[in-house]
């Protein structure tokens, strides 16, 4: 082949700055200094106690809070690395991972930039005339508009010729920012102007490109990678259908149901799209698989993947290796013969955000984050946790949400899924809430487990399709309820300080069984007036250190103990039955996990603080610190219930806050452009009578 001539500038060097944050800048550092580079972290005043800066050689402060005057700041990025000496820069991804103007100012300062060349990025960077430079390679294509007149009367026409339902989605876009799926003709306008803002505010960009949306494709990704001596390979797929809001959730590798002949087909088609833009280093295809095989370009992420960690899984290659060698001007370290699959891989998501609030992004203090492997019965080998965060770390409004990646590998699909699922029960994160509990739902729900090599049930809608089940109303059995009155119970006794039987808070009598009253429900009916409540009435005593129980459970009796293990982990035993949990009291609220699922339940003692029923409120707070964009209706305006009232912009995705009831707002206290904090009161809203 012919060597690529590009503007990657590629020699040794001993310093490596890491323009990123988070799990992936952590990620890099490791890696980098098993081949003995020194590493340099840059951090912004939100992250100045950060895990990357803690882990990082030196760490220079590029900037405040804000990424646009911090991380994306490419002169304060660049004379980070002078300051510092570095001869290379790894950018990760998101931030400045596909900014060519960066690449060419790296070049101008005589830095190397471990990525493509500023030419490729361009290339891709603009999906209009990726697609176009796609078909001359020979590349299969979905059918859609990717033309320069943006006028709203045109692309409106242009989505009527192809077809609802449509996809929009912001031409320099990626991460599901700028990005609605229309229905019909009616919802157009709404969408295109939704788009827009949010292309606007993430990529300065409001150009729009208009694509057929299929009803039930797969979104199977292609890893490939080039070096500068015209070399390329592919690594073979991803399968990241599963998705919500146009990010991905878990992804799995190698993807079901995949055939030689098609994962060929794909490949070839992969490097033929990133010899074709000239591409040097790690870069990502992305197709939609249709059901009947049939597969079409949809982008090009030109730099590395959030969800690498599975391709590397299954080939024993570790890709960001790669990636300094071949910016060092090294060939690619395999050839294509060389490659090979072993077993199968997953990758769960963490996020800090509430799935049952419409994925609404968190914020605060990660009181504990901590995985107990050898509790779990699992090894090193088996699970990976890729993290940015620690106890004690604080997650801040200003980033995307990503707390950190779980991954693992199994010998086979169901192997490596059983194992995914006794990871996540074991994984405890406290203070903030995460999409843990979901994702145990996700990974165990029959469409999802049952998928294989003759029945493929994983499409880009999976959620959307399975949400009656997947938010279904939790319901609990007797061992749900006996387990959590006994660990509520047993972690109310902890809590006491002092050694005395008249400080106790577990029922202790003088000279007769301990006796104590419980009440128990789900956590999201505390405050209903007709919530439904289980009562376990439970009597026991101490025996050889072991707390040795009878309970009550309406007309039925069970004989229980509970045994503290390692750290949270806790066994269970219920008439013989013994089950080990993860277990804590987060407030009022006692959270258990095993491998089946993650089960909440408010606890509260009968005979000691009853807890009253609580008025509906009538004002609307932020869920999330943010910034308001949008007020979509005029003080004094009356209102339907689940009509949006005005949009809040956070961690770089808009989010829709909608009226609790039928009603008017009498008053905003907000502003659009004005920044909130999470609980800020937003607006004054009457209820109607």
């Amino acid at each position: 082949m012919k060597k690529h001539e590009s503007a990657v500038r590629t020699t040794p060097f001993d310093t490596l700055l890491i323009a990123n944050r988070g799990e992936i800048a952590c990620r890099v550092m490791r890696t980098a200094r098993r081949l003995g580079l020194k590493t340099v972290a840059i951090y912004s005043d939100a992250d100045a106690g950060a895990r990357h800066v803690r882990e990082a050689d030196e760490a220079i402060r590029v900037g405040p809070a804000p990424a646009r005057e911090s991380y994306l700041d490419v002169e304060a990025v660049i004379e980070a690395a002078r300051r510092t000496g570095s001869g290379a820069i790894h950018p990760g991804y998101g931030f400045l991972s596909e900014n060519g103007d960066f690449v060419n100012a790296l070049e101008k300062a005589g830095i190397t930039f471990v990525g493509p060349p500023a030419s490729a990025i361009a290339a891709m960077g603009d999906k209009s005339a990726a697609k176009a430079r796609m078909a001359n390679a020979g590349v299969p294509l979905v059918p859609g508009y990717h033309g320069d007149d943006q006028s709203d009367a045109l692309l409106r026409d242009e989505a009527d010729k192809i077809g609802y339902p449509v996809m929009l989605k912001a031409s320099a876009g990626g991460g599901g920012k700028g990005m609605r799926v229309v229905e019909s003709g009616d919802g157009f306008q709404a969408a295109l102007d939704g788009c827009r803002r949010e292309s606007r505010a993430a990529f300065s960009d409001d150009r729009m490109l208009i694509e057929k949306y299929l009803v039930k494709p797969r979104h199977v990704e292609v890893q490939v990678f080039c070096d500068c001596n015209g070399n390329g390979v592919y690594l073979f797929e991803r399968d990241c259908s599963v998705q919500r809001r146009h990010q991905k959730v878990i992804e799995e590798a190698p993807a079901p149901g995949m055939t030689a002949e098609l994962r060929s087909a794909m490949g070839d088609a992969a490097v033929r799209a990133a010899q074709e833009i000239g591409y040097v280093g790690a870069g990502t295809i992305e197709f939609l698989l249709d059901a009947d095989g049939s597969f079409f370009f949809m982008e090009m992420n030109t730099r590395l993947q959030v969800e690498h960690p599975v391709t590397e899984m299954i080939t024993g290659q570790d890709l960001v290796e790669w990636q300094l060698r071949v910016a060092m001007g090294e060939p690619l370290p395999c050839s294509q013969d060389a490659l090979t699959i072993t077993g199968h891989s997953f990758e769960a998501r963490i996020y800090a955000e509430d799935p049952d609030q419409d994925f609404l992004p968190a914020t605060g203090l990660l009181t504990r984050f901590a995985l107990d492997l050898e509790g779990a019965g699992l090894s090193g080998d088996q699970v990976r946790l890729d993290s940015g965060v620690e106890s004690g770390d604080t997650v801040s409004m200003h980033y995307d949400p990503m707390l950190a990646k779980l991954i693992v590998h199994g010998a086979d699909r169901d192997a490596a899924l059983a194992t995914l699922n006794r990871a996540l029960a074991a994984l405890d994160v406290q203070g903030v809430v995460t999409n843990r509990a979901f994702l145990l739902r996700l990974a165990t729900h029959p469409g999802f487990k049952n998928t294989g090599l003759k029945n493929v049930e994983l499409d880009t809608r999976f959620i959307e399709r399975n949400e009656a089940t997947l938010f279904a109303p939790r319901t609990y059995d007797r061992e749900a309820y006996a387990s959590a009155a006994l660990i509520g119970l047993h972690q109310l006794s902890q809590e006491c300080e002092s050694n005395s039987p008249w400080d106790r808070h577990d029922g202790f009598r003088l000279n007769a069984p301990h006796t104590i009253r419980i009440a128990l429900c789900d956590p999201a009916d505390v405050k209903a007036a007709d919530s439904d409540e289980a009562v376990v009435i439970v009597e026991g005593k101490r025996s050889a250190g072991e707390a040795l129980w009878h309970l009550a459970i309406g007309d039925e009796t069970l004989t229980a103990s509970l045994q503290p293990l390692s750290g949270d982990a806790v066994a269970v035993t219920l008439d013989g039955h013994r089950r080990r949990l993860q277990a804590r009291r987060d407030g009022h609220v006692v959270v258990m996990a095993d491998p089946r699922g993650e089960t909440r339940l408010f606890w509260r003692r009968i005979d000691a603080i009853d807890h009253g029923h609580h008025e509906a409120e009538s004002t609307l707070t932020a869920p999330m610190h943010g910034t308001v964009v949008a007020l979509l209706v005029e003080p004094g305006a009356s209102v339907e219930k689940g009509m949006p009232l005005m949009v809040m912009e956070a961690m770089k995705m808009e989010h829709t806050m909608t009226a609790p009831a039928d009603g008017s707002v009498a008053s905003f206290h907000f502003q659009a452009g004005d920044t909130v904090g999470q609980g800020d009161v937003l607006l004054d809203f009457t209820p109607s009578e």
